[in-house]
């Protein structure tokens, strides 16, 4: 039992020393540090009367257990390293959420890292949360550069790349094709009798590849070569509002605009809308996302639903698997996209 005496001398000693360790939590306890760290890490292994005093003894000192030490003593960290480019990114939010909701219901928790659209922030990222041994890494988009993704591989950390799709992973992938998802956005275009087409989108590699796909499939249909523009990323009403504007007064205008987000696809239809443009009479509109926000703008906006939340529920679940020993298979799974069509196509 913890009395108000030694929970008094411990409070005295900490003044003078700033930190609790887990020999004062014993101390106060009555055990052995050693039945503490069992106590903390793995309440099965002692009695139920001694986890109470221990339970005690931490309330009454304030003792934070390390548990990065814990992880890396015992191997078996609670925490999966999820990152994403800009914790701005909206699209990205029920992918992160499904995540951090499958993993909470296992007693993991997420801990999330912003690596920016650079190698170098990206880099820094990962050395960080590598040194503090995750259960596993979830990343948005494939991570490229051999040697990076032999650091990842020799760390034997599971890993789940998601939000792209390459037959090759570094471990594990969930996601969807962007080079297709352009490809069928060129021919709904095209479905609908729109020929002069055109592709606004940020500088970032995912957005690239949509672009290739956009301009291959362009090519098949016959079409002139579409009218493209990329912005920084990450992409703003204000650069959607301008790609828009660069659209209208090259030479042939555009009749349809491909964005790569919802939030560029919003920016086009407000300066559409202050051109006096009919929607979609004179210009049909397509996002990428199919935020809240698109179904109720006027017109409703046209988007490319990604499927977030399935994503982040499988990443998840592959993620549970492997750290509970199922066989090695290697997990390549697509989960495709849906064209919801609204009020602006």
């Amino acid at each position: 039992m913890v009395t108000d005496e030694s929970s008094s001398s411990l409070r005295s000693r900490r003044r003078k020393t700033g930190q609790v360790t887990i020999r004062d939590v014993a101390q106060l306890a009555g055990v052995a540090p050693m039945t503490v760290s069992r106590a903390i890490s793995n309440p099965a292994l002692v009695s139920e009367a001694v986890r109470e005093r221990v339970q005690q003894a931490v309330q009454a000192s304030g003792y934070v257990p390390n548990l990065i030490a814990g992880a890396l003593s015992s191997g078996n960290s609670r925490l999966v390293a999820a990152l994403v480019p800009a914790i701005s990114t909206l699209t990205l939010h029920p992918l992160l959420q499904a995540l951090e909701d499958t993993l909470d219901a296992h007693g993991y928790q997420m801990l999330l890292g912003q690596t920016g659209y650079n190698n170098e922030r990206l880099d820094s990222v990962l050395e960080t949360f590598l040194g503090r041994r995750p259960a596993a890494f979830v990343l948005t988009g494939l991570l490229t550069g051999e040697e990076r993704r032999q650091r990842l591989r020799a760390s034997g950390v599971p890993v789940v790349e998601t939000w792209d799709f390459s037959p090759d992973p570094v471990d594990m992938l969930v996601g969807f094709s962007h080079e297709e998802m352009a490809r069928a956005a060129a021919h709904y275009f095209h479905q609908r009798g729109r020929r002069r087409i055109a592709l606004l989108g940020a500088d970032d590699m995912r957005s690239l590849q949509r672009r290739h796909g956009f301009v291959a499939a362009a090519k098949e249909l016959g079409l002139a070569p579409p009218q493209l523009h990329m912005v920084k990323a990450p992409a703003t009403l204000r650069s959607g509002r301008e790609g828009l504007a660069r659209f209208l007064d090259a030479e042939g205008g555009v009749d349809s605009v491909f964005c790569s987000s919802d939030m560029l696809a919003m920016g086009v239809l407000i300066e559409a809308q202050q051109r006096r443009l009919s929607v979609p009479r004179d210009l049909a509109i397509l996002g990428v996302g199919d935020l809240p926000f698109a179904a109720d703008l006027e017109p409703a906006l046209s988007s490319i639903r990604l499927h977030g939340g399935a994503i982040g529920q499988r990443a998840a679940e592959c993620i549970l698997a492997r750290i509970e020993g199922q066989p090695r298979a290697a997990v390549a799974e697509n989960t495709g996209f849906s064209i919801i069509t609204r009020g602006t196509t």
